[in-house]
Formats: structure tokens, C-alpha cells, sequence
């Protein structure tokens, strides 16, 4: 008989936009999703404010866990210009934040980096006109290179990437087509491509679609938390992504 494939298990999650009042209410979902999967993925925007007292509370509703937990930060975590205090606060916990590092975890490669807004396709902006638009582009680009420098990193057959903006439009469609631009941007495809991930996980976009492709027909997933809730205040369940590492 042959041997079973060898599998993993993510639960993935973004966009819990915790607030100074948010102790207990994330604990049930956390424990969840440890007792289905080996892993668990966080995809920025953990906080609301991006406040110390805000990260405290994440990381205490995450202790305890089982698991391996790998994390991003969003833009909420930056708002505040705490967001080193942040990671601090969570590394502590026992999350391992990526910002722009890669590692191995179970026999698979992460990779991870917040990611930036810009756009998709012809219609991303680009780097000409006024000088107040110019500063605002190299953000997408920066963010780029960083998932490609620790993507290259990494020497396992299988690359997951975790981002909270969108790589692909299909993830944010759903959302209004105005904002389509301030949701992510496809120059964060490129290295996704390039170096052929497995799958990609992102948040951010709350009213968008839950599960697109790049254009190598890679998944992307969107695993923002009010996306996954059936109606507003009703329970939700950190979805599970299994990994044939035999293929």
C-alpha cells in the first residue's frame, strides 16, 4: 500500500482589527482553527489603532496555542507609528512577524511582507506627474522587492506568501471599483510568479471575493475576517488550506 501523501494544514486570517476592547472576543476563533490545522497565518491589520495595548491583547488571545503562528502587519498596525513596539509586543508572544523575512516552518517556505496599494494592470498609477504623486508609488515597489528578496531565500519545494494587500484585482472585486487602487497592487505579483509559490494568503480587502489566481494559476486567498463572517456579529471560522507537500 502506498504511503499516504504528507500533508499541511494553514488557517489563515486577516484584519482582526482589535481594539482596547477586544479581550476575549478572538480567543474561541484562535482555538478553532489550532485544534483543525498545524499552522496559523495572521494577515495584517491585527489591531485596530496600531497600539501597544491593542498588540497586547492580540498576542494574550493567542497564548496558549499549539501551533506555529506567522504574521504580517497591516496598515491599521502602522497608524499610531508604533508599529516596531507592536512587533515587539507580538514577538514576545511567540509570533514570528515577517517583514520582508522568509522561513521554514513544517517542510514549507513563508515568505511575508505588508505589501502596498498602487493599483492593477493598466490601470495601476504610475510614477509620472506632480510631485506629490511620485513619493507615493515607490511604497508598491519597495514592498515588491522585499517578498522577492525572501521568497529567494527559501530552498523548499513549496513558497507561501503572506501579504495584507491584494497581489491580484479578483481577490478585491466585490469592494467599490474607486478604492480598487488603495487595496493592493499587481507589482506584488511579479516575484509571486517569478519564483512560482504554492499558494498566497492577504487580507485587507473586507468585501472582496474569497479566492482568485495569479496569472500561473497559483491560489489567492482572501482571508479578511468581516469577509468571512455570514452577517455582521455573527460567528466566523478561520478557513483551512491543505498542502499536498508530495506534488
Amino acid at each position: 500500500m502506498a504511503d499516504a501523501p504528507r500533508r499541511i494544514r494553514i488557517a489563515a486570517v486577516g484584519d482582526l482589527h482589535c481594539g482596547v476592547g477586544g479581550a476575549g472576543m478572538f480567543k474561541p476563533l484562535f482555538l478553532r482553527a489550532a485544534e483543525r490545522a498545524d499552522l496559523l497565518l495572521l494577515c495584517g491589520d491585527l489591531t485596530d489603532f496600531g497600539l501597544p495595548d491593542e498588540a497586547r491583547i492580540v498576542a494574550h488571545e493567542l497564548a496558549g496555542l499549539k501551533v506555529p503562528i506567522l504574521a504580517v502587519l497591516g496598515n491599521h498596525d502602522f497608524e499610531s507609528g508604533q508599529q516596531d513596539d507592536v512587533t515587539r509586543i507580538l514577538a514576545d508572544g511567540g509570533v514570528t512577524v515577517l517583514n520582508g523575512q522568509a522561513e521554514e516552518v513544517l517542510g514549507v517556505g513563508f515568505a511575508g511582507t505588508k505589501g502596498f496599494c498602487g493599483g492593477f494592470g493598466v490601470r495601476a498609477l504610475e510614477p509620472w506627474g506632480e510631485g506629490g504623486l511620485k513619493p507615493f508609488l515607490p511604497g508598491a515597489l519597495d514592498e515588491s522587492l522585499k517578498l522577492g528578496m525572501a521568497l529567494s531565500r527559501l530552498r523548499t519545494s513549496h513558497r507561501i506568501a503572506v501579504l495584507h494587500y491584494s497581489p491580484i484585482q479578483e481577490t478585491v472585486e466585490g469592494e467599490p471599483p474607486e478604492i480598487f487602487c488603495f487595496l493592493g497592487s499587481s507589482r506584488l505579483e511579479e516575484p509571486l510568479i517569478r519564483y512560482d509559490v504554492t499558494a498566497v494568503f492577504h487580507g485587507h480587502a473586507h468585501r472582496g471575493r474569497r479566492q482568485g489566481e495569479t496569472r500561473n494559476k497559483r491560489p489567492v486567498y482572501n482571508v479578511s475576517l468581516p469577509l468571512l463572517r455570514p452577517a455582521p456579529g455573527a460567528d466566523a471560522d478561520i478557513p483551512i488550506v491543505e498542502i499536498n507537500l508530495d506534488q
